[in-house]
């Protein structure tokens, strides 16, 4: 299975990993380790966790407040979105 990001989901990391690292060095590299750890649990079994909505499905990444949201596309794992549990869920994918 192979894994994709989405523009929006790329923007969304990047921005996290800025802002986490003005906050203390390294801790941006933290970020992306604990988003890495759940893709890769995630990539041995896509269908672990449930459809949220249409067919996204929702990773709560450790450590941090954020949800992977993605939907398993073909042979792919796409992720359509890196969210801020406390942005507004109107928001969400």
């Amino acid at each position: 299975m192979k894994l994709r990001y989405t523009d929006r989901a790329k923007d969304d990391v990047q921005v996290a990993f800025a802002w986490y690292e003005r906050q203390r060095r390294g801790l941006g590299f933290e970020f992306l380790d604990c988003i890495e750890a759940a893709l890769r649990s995630t990539m041995a079994n896509p269908e672990l966790y449930g459809i949220i909505y249409l067919t996204f499905r929702r990773i709560v990444v450790r450590r941090f407040p954020f949800s992977v949201f993605y939907a398993v596309e073909n042979d792919e794992l796409v992720v359509h979105s890196v969210f801020h549990n406390r942005q507004d869920p109107a928001r969400r994918p």
